[in-house]
């Protein structure tokens, strides 16, 4: 054992994993309001929609419980609905079902212990990254990086909730997670594709995550890596720029010019040609097909879900949502340009307020902090000293996953900081341990803040006695400090 523990085994990653589980549950257990250990959360939806499945029902069994104040249920056909992706209930289910109902479930710690598992996985992940030669971080940062993203990023407040939203959060992270750990190198197809089908069903934006797996797959089924298309385009582009500057300066006759965008057309078409002829073609629809069918499968039961529900394939019931911004939605929709102003000014710009004169100096408006502010590491992802293999890939699916929430009705509120980002940030996290960027004393100094921050995240948001520090607008409507 002693010999494995020294050398870069199996067996030492996943004890570090699991070093890195335990002392991340034990903190966030330490963190978390002890009336979220000793009894069911106020909004515990995930459990009363297992302890609904258990009746046979795809409805709650009567009206919302009094102490979830009607908060995030739909109403259609004479009954009540959880209308959250089910993936955390279905985990619920075994729970309730010991238990008896779902008030005596504590959903809350439930997912205290789920939530160590998202940077456990994470550790590992790197870990692959680092073995496969796409990352040049050690084991050492790694395992630091790992619990950074658990203290330093809006998970930790995340994670120490236990109420629905928040809950959900818990488990997609790690299913992300999951996900890069067997989409590096395209390793395990169809585990990577139900992983993507079970966050569906958890955060719907999880499913816009697929370009990873696919660029990933297409990058190991080409035969000559060199000959990858990504490179390829740089040298293109490089060429490209070269061109337009002699011709500039040459100034060609209109036939001149026409002839050469012809002669570049047809040399972009030879080199696009070459390159597919590289892709090892069967073996890649084969990784395609096993890693779509569970996706494919996720999708099919999603519409069937709505059918059985609301007689629509393609209704997921928002629209029936009581809740105080349900005008709102009726007016412009779930996603709409019209909600994407103010998403990005609670991304970018929300900040404390600093007060003059009170009991507290300074509130944060329950919008939430900006992403910067929570996580200034994040600022390292802008310049990377090398683009290793799978760099673009996770920006394209950084894009893919955070574009639908930048266009949603909710900017996450009520939330201490952007809490949609959980949806994205392991990717961010590969993408610092693949940037190459040294991590000096500046890196390691920002990253304290960003513990420090996110630390008073979790021991005062939704905290009774520190309410003081919060400004919470039922309208929605204040996202800055008044004048």
């Amino acid at each position: 054992m002693r010999e494995h523990l020294r050398h870069d085994t199996r067996i030492r990653r996943v004890l570090i994993a699991a070093g890195i589980y335990l002392a991340v549950v034990a903190v966030f257990f330490a963190s978390t309001a002890r009336e979220r250990l000793i009894a069911h959360t106020p909004y515990n939806h995930f459990a009363l929609l297992a302890e609904a499945w258990l009746d046979g029902n795809l409805h709650l069994s009567g009206a919302p419980p009094g102490y979830a104040k009607n908060n995030d249920f739909a109403s259609y056909g004479g009954h009540w609905f959880v209308t959250f992706p089910g993936f955390p209930a279905l985990l619920l289910v075994p729970v309730v079902k010991f238990a008896g109902s779902a008030e005596a479930v504590r959903d809350g710690q439930i997912f205290v212990w789920l939530a160590g598992v998202g940077p456990a996985v994470l550790f590992l992940a790197l870990e692959k990254l680092r073995r496969s030669g796409h990352s040049q971080r050690s084991s050492t940062t790694n395992a630091a990086l790992a619990i950074l993203f658990a203290f330093g990023t809006v998970y930790y407040f995340s994670a120490v909730q236990g109420t629905v939203w928040f809950a959900a959060h818990v488990v997609g992270v790690g299913l992300s997670a999951l996900y890069l750990l067997f989409t590096i190198d395209a390793s395990r197809p169809a585990l990577a594709g139900l992983m993507i089908a079970f966050g569906f069903w958890t955060r719907s934006p999880l499913l816009f995550a697929v370009p990873l797996f696919a660029f990933e797959a297409l990058r190991v089924c080409t035969k000559r890596p060199e000959q990858a298309l990504a490179s390829q385009l740089s040298g293109w582009l490089k060429r490209g720029v070269e061109a337009l500057i002699d011709g500039a300066q040459e100034r060609p006759s209109p036939v001149d010019g026409r002839s050469r965008l012809a002669e570049g057309v047809g040399r972009w078409r030879d080199r696009l040609l070459g390159w597919w002829a590289c892709v090892e073609k069967a073996r890649l629809l084969k990784m395609y097909l096993a890693f779509s069918v569970p996706i494919l499968g996720a999708l099919g039961l999603a519409f069937l879900h709505n059918e059985l529900r609301f007689g629509d394939p393609l209704d997921f019931g928002y629209k029936y949502l009581k809740v105080a911004w349900a005008t709102r939605m009726e007016k412009w929709g779930l996603f709409h340009f019209h909600y994407l102003g103010r998403n990005l000014g609670v991304v970018f710009s929300g900040l404390p307020w600093p007060m003059a004169s009170g009991a507290v100096p300074f509130k944060i408006n329950t919008h939430g902090l900006a992403l910067w502010f929570t996580t200034p590491i994040y600022l390292w992802l802008l310049w990377p000293r090398v683009k290793r293999a799978p760099h673009w890939a996770l920006w394209l699916t950084v894009a893919a996953v955070a574009v639908p929430t930048l266009f949603y009705q909710n900017t996450g509120w009520a939330q201490f900081g952007y809490r949609f980002s959980n949806d994205y940030a392991i990717y961010l996290f590969a993408l610092l341990a693949i940037g190459g960027r040294r991590f000096h004393f500046g890196f390691w100094t920002l990253a304290i803040w960003c513990v420090v921050v996110n630390t008073f995240g979790a021991l005062t948001f939704e905290r009774h006695e520190m309410r003081r520090f919060y400004h919470s607008d039922a309208s929605q409507k204040v996202l800055h400090q008044p004048d």
